[in-house]
């Protein structure tokens, strides 16, 4: 009887594996091996084999042997990073999936394994630059929003997680965990909410519940004010709301090409291992200087905005 040729096995261990017999399939492999050890391709599906296995050590066996073989293939670092940290060898699994990612950065997965590892590792801040990178290669990942919003909620970042959560649930609607995570986002938000608007007003009791004014009684607003004794300060009003107007545009627009690309390139930069130090140090100084103009456009906001409810004061009182 012939011996089956090496690709004839891998046929059949392709075939079993469709049919999920995967104790076949790493049967057929082995014996592929055992006619061709150097070939990456049998220790790739080997792995993934034993992967579904659950024989996570020769998975994380194989899935070496490809990067020693193939040593440009990110998969298989992304792969084997993704094993050792279900083997609980965290900074085995940080090394693999950075080389990986440094061999295709366009991985989103490779963003996300290392967020799953940084969060075993207790690096919080870390795992939310990771998954937050991944979502920016591939923003419909689902697990990926659903897992940063956990971080954020752990975080007491409330309404970051509720984002999240969200996006989650609409990629997939009805997922159960993701719901239960909104709404305790949700009302630990509100609660929150609750707790800064008591600490400014502790002298104050809460609010009456505001109902509209019915429409006849609008005309009663319009006859207190009278444009010779207010007409000065009503054009100071347009004036200041166009002003506010202006600024929150300007204000968004710095959020959209000034912040958000200086803290991607940092995030970036922290991420890989690749940069000098010096590259490093010139990212931190530019998000810096975007902070700065950051807090003197929030200030100018703050100040107009306050300007515009002395005029209201000014108002009620006439």
């Amino acid at each position: 009887m012939a011996v089956p040729t090496v690709d004839i096995l891998c046929q059949q261990a392709q075939l079993a594996i469709k049919q999920r017999d995967w104790e076949k399939a790493r049967q057929a492999y082995l014996q592929a091996l055992g006619l061709k050890s150097d070939s990456p391709d049998i220790h790739s599906g080997l792995a993934t084999v034993c992967f579904q296995l659950r024989d996570l050590t020769s998975a994380a066996h194989h899935f070496k042997e490809v990067t020693r073989l193939d040593p440009l293939r990110a998969g298989a670092f992304v792969n084997l990073g993704a094993v050792y940290n279900l083997l609980g060898q965290y900074d085995e699994a940080v090394t693999a999936l950075r080389r990986g990612i440094q061999l295709d950065s366009h991985r989103s997965e490779g963003y996300y394994n290392l967020g799953l590892v940084y969060k075993r590792k207790g690096q919080l801040d870390l795992a939310i630059q990771a998954y937050r990178e991944a979502l920016r290669i591939n923003p419909r990942m689902s697990d990926g929003h659903y897992n940063l919003a956990n971080l954020y909620l752990e975080k007491g970042r409330y309404r970051q997680a509720v984002d999240h959560y969200s996006l989650a649930v609409q990629l997939r609607p009805g997922w159960d965990r993701a719901l239960q995570g909104l709404e305790q986002a949700r009302v630990a938000l509100a609660e929150e909410e609750a707790q800064l608007a008591t600490e400014r007003h502790p002298d104050e009791t809460p609010p009456p519940t505001v109902v509209p004014l019915a429409p006849s009684a609008a005309p009663e607003l319009q006859r207190m004010l009278h444009p010779d004794r207010d007409g000065q300060i009503l054009n100071f009003l347009h004036k200041t709301t166009i002003e506010s107007e202006t600024q929150s545009l300007a204000f968004l627009k710095l959020l959209q090409e000034e912040i958000e690309p200086t803290l991607k390139e940092l995030s970036s930069s922290l991420l890989q291992t690749t940069g000098s130090h010096g590259d490093l140090d010139l990212c931190v100084r530019k998000f810096e200087t975007a902070l700065s103009h950051f807090r003197t456009a929030q200030q100018n906001l703050h100040s107009t905005i306050a300007r515009l409810r002395s005029i209201s004061d000014q108002l009620a009182k006439n």
